[in-house]
């Protein structure tokens, strides 16, 4: 979710890309010893993405919800907003949402929290959208707490987004050795579901500083979901190409590769490059920050041209403040220059109905 460098990745995802030509993989069903890896072979994962329509669409949070444990929580789930949203997503053409989950609200209430997945995936579903689910995050505020959630800092993007597990949590084994049951469970109550696309186990490992300290979490993590081995690919997102180790990691036991990146189209161009050389499908989970020059205009065909799966950061305006940018607050919650995410207002209509025009006209050819 934050900004980072690409330039050091194209010198060390070399090395993961030799080792990944090593990688021995089992098939679904076949004999596995413990420990040993059950990722797709790359033939598998290929055939599962060309069987699929090209995706495209946002992470969603609904505009209503600060926050994923604003979404998920029985006193907060708003489905009319969701159901609302997702029409005007539908509507450009998008058919992909990534969508955060948390283990705090899973915690709270498990049949609950589940029912209100199912209930999000058959709102999606009507509205002809698949969803890629996020476990873990290490970005922004580390201490997440259930119940009540914070309202919006005025001019402050992301001002309330809630890490999961958090931080010490996420450096505990002790402590995070505790989420198998959660991960395992939502794994196996969906594991045949076809409204899910991937599984995205974890967002941004080493965010916020705590670098290799996250490797622990993504490990296991990975186990526990190989374990469950569902009918949907496995995947953590690259996103900082100084944290070799995690890349590494990331890489080489992902079904598919998923990345994130808000560079303008040439570096964009560099990375589709090096990553393409994986030989497995490349979905981009974040993108678009118009002030950045990552934008629709010049992203969006780049990533259609390469058959690059295209999920940009945001669709509606909300209390999440992403119009906003990272590092550019504005005390006084005026309307910023140029919004940094988003596709549509409040009300429904586009941001810029030229961006609106592009991705129905790219999404529907």
């Amino acid at each position: 979710m934050k900004k980072f460098s690409w330039l050091l990745g194209l010198a060390l995802l070399g090395a993961p890309v030799a080792q990944a030509q090593k990688v021995k993989t089992k098939v679904k069903g076949s004999a596995t010893l413990p420990g040993q890896s059950t990722r797709w072979p790359a033939a598998k994962a290929n055939a599962w993405y060309q069987a699929r329509p090209w995706m495209t669409g946002a992470n969603f949070t609904p505009s209503t919800a600060i926050n994923q444990l604003e979404m998920w929580q029985a006193s907060t789930f708003d489905a009319p907003t969701i159901d609302k949203e997702l029409g005007w997503a539908e509507g450009i053409g998008f058919n992909t949402m990534r969508v955060f989950l948390h283990s705090l609200a899973y915690k709270e209430d498990p049949a609950g929290f589940k029912k209100r997945v199912n209930d999000y995936l058959a709102i999606a579903d009507k509205h002809h959208i698949g969803t890629i689910f996020v476990f873990f995050d290490d970005c922004w505020n580390k201490d997440p707490k259930a119940g009540t959630q914070p309202t919006p800092k005025t001019g402050i993007h992301n001002s309330g987004w809630a890490q999961d597990p958090g931080d010490p949590a996420s450096r505990d084994s002790a402590t995070f050795v505790q989420l198998r049951p959660y991960v395992t469970d939502v794994l196996t109550s969906f594991a045949h579901d076809k409204r899910i696309v991937l599984w995205d186990l974890y967002n941004e490992p080493g965010n916020n500083g705590k670098g290799n300290a996250s490797l622990p979490l993504l490990r296991n993590v990975f186990t526990w979901a190989e374990a469950v081995r569902p009918d949907q690919p496995l995947s953590s997102g690259l996103w900082n190409w100084d944290l070799k180790e995690l890349n590494t990691f990331q890489a080489l036991h992902s079904d598919v590769i998923t990345y994130h990146n808000y560079d303008e189209a040439p570096a964009h161009q560099r990375v589709i490059d090096l990553l393409e050389t994986h030989g497995r499908p490349l979905i981009c989970t974040e993108y678009m920050a118009r002030p950045r020059n990552s934008r629709f205009v010049n992203i969006l065909p780049l990533l259609k041209k390469s058959h690059v799966a295209a999920i940009n950061w945001g669709l509606v305006d909300g209390k999440t403040n992403t119009k906003y940018a990272w590092d550019t607050p504005l005390a006084d919650g005026s309307e910023p220059t140029e919004w940094f995410h988003e596709v549509f207002r409040k009300d429904g209509t586009p941001y810029h109905q030229d961006e609106t025009d592009l991705i129905k006209k790219l999404t529907t050819k």
